[in-house]
């Protein structure tokens, strides 16, 4: 079973470029390209947050036309660039969003797998938060999925990366923990699966794995000291695809863009 992750999509109106320079809607049509080819169909796209840049309506309705090419479902998660009104005003009937509570998030089974996607969206902030009413949520179903692989899905990483400017607008600390306590007991927690730093990244979080997804259009600048640029580069933008193979996840950086080959040995 193959589950494809894509974040940081940035979806603007037409027209627009974030910063003025990056053209995201033409980045994620080759991303949509990109997963329609793959030898192997992923069996689900879940995408890990900021879906759109400034959290408008017609940014939304432009994000669903350049989706709506992909023959498998899309599971889709808010990070701090998102809006939740405007996302319900053109998501709203998608069915797996119906009923929700104040936050979106959600369960959902991918062959084998539970995936669990959290809402870490903080309104008018870049970091994120778990509050408790977010963190009873995971924990109950977490409880409901004791027997089964659980995959949890979210915007903001629950760990440091040593990127100064971004760690700044990380997951709050304290959440951060409390989410840590809720994690390590439940040892079927096969990984933490986010997005919002735009490269790939993996650590060690509460007796799993925690990770990043690069964004399928610009990455954040890497730099280790507080003097390090915080902007973006235009390395080459890629997905993940997480494969469940004798039951374990095993994940493969993909690059989106042509490259030559393969070539036999």
């Amino acid at each position: 079973m193959l589950l494809a992750q894509i974040s940081d999509l940035h979806i603007t109106e037409p027209g627009l470029r974030v910063c003025g320079r990056v053209d995201t809607g033409a980045y994620l049509r080759r991303c949509v390209t990109r997963l329609g080819a793959l030898a192997t169909p992923p069996a689900a796209v879940v995408v890990t947050g900021d879906l759109v840049d400034r959290g408008t309506v017609r940014e939304y309705e432009t994000l669903r036309e350049l989706l709506a090419p992909l023959a498998m479902p899309v599971y889709l998660l808010l990070g701090n660039h998102d809006d939740r009104a405007a996302f319900r005003a053109v998501f709203g009937d998608v069915p797996y969003l119906r009923g929700l509570g104040d936050h979106v998030q959600y369960a959902f089974d991918v062959g084998a797998l539970r995936v669990l996607a959290l809402d870490t969206h903080d309104p008018g902030h870049s970091g994120g938060r778990l509050c408790a009413t977010r963190r009873a949520w995971l924990a109950h179903e977490l409880e409901a999925a004791r027997d089964r692989a659980v995959v949890i899905a979210m915007h903001h990483p629950p760990f440091a990366t040593g990127i100064a400017f971004m760690d700044k607008a990380g997951l709050d600390r304290e959440d951060a923990t409390a989410l840590a306590a809720i994690v390590a007991r439940h040892p079927n927690v096969e990984r933490v699966i986010c997005g919002h730093l735009h490269r790939s990244i993996q650590a060690r979080f509460a007796g799993t794995v925690a990770s990043t997804s690069p964004s399928c259009a610009h990455q954040v600048a890497l730099g280790f000291t507080p003097a390090s640029v915080a902007g973006f580069t235009f390395e080459p933008p890629a997905f993940v695809q997480h494969l469940w193979i004798d039951s374990v996840l095993v994940s493969h950086l993909t690059q989106i863009d042509p490259f030559d080959g393969p070539f036999a040995f």
